[in-house]
């Protein structure tokens, strides 16, 4: 009897990852990476023989990018309308030059959803502040 195969490391199939360590490797849930599946941001590259999903590390790479998107609100129109130029600029050839114009944009759009968060953040620790301040007054002493 022959020993089995050995089974690539990381969850590698031909370069490829099953959306499990995919997951992982994202720190998102299989629902998510599912969802984002479902909504065109991201497809598989290929399926295995038993039919699991095969990401590329290109395709790990834009769920990280989707990921760092959301904390900042981005829509799932935005972030596809995001993705999109992003390939097409890289791509080059016809409309590179608006996808960029597009990136370039979207890259002001963070920028201003960072300052209006680090602004909502500012205010959040001077209540917890003023919470605290409160509390510590209003202690009874021992």
């Amino acid at each position: 009897m022959s020993p089995a195969p050995e089974r690539p490391l990381g969850g590698r199939r031909d370069g490829r990852l099953q959306i499990g360590r995919v997951a992982e490797l994202c720190g998102l849930s299989l629902r998510t990476v599912r969802y984002y599946e479902e909504q065109g941001l991201i497809a598989p590259d290929a399926r295995s023989e038993g039919g699991f999903r095969l990401y590329t590390d290109e395709q790990v790479q834009r769920l990280l990018l989707i990921k760092q998107m959301k904390p900042l609100g981005f829509t799932v129109a935005e972030m596809r309308e995001l993705l999109d130029a992003r390939d097409l600029m890289r791509a080059g050839g016809e409309g590179a030059a608006e996808a960029g114009e597009r990136l370039g944009a979207y890259a002001a759009d963070a920028a201003a959803r960072c300052e209006e968060l680090r602004e909502r953040l500012g205010r959040a620790e001077e209540f917890a502040a003023a919470l605290r301040a409160e509390t510590a007054a209003s202690a009874p002493i021992t």
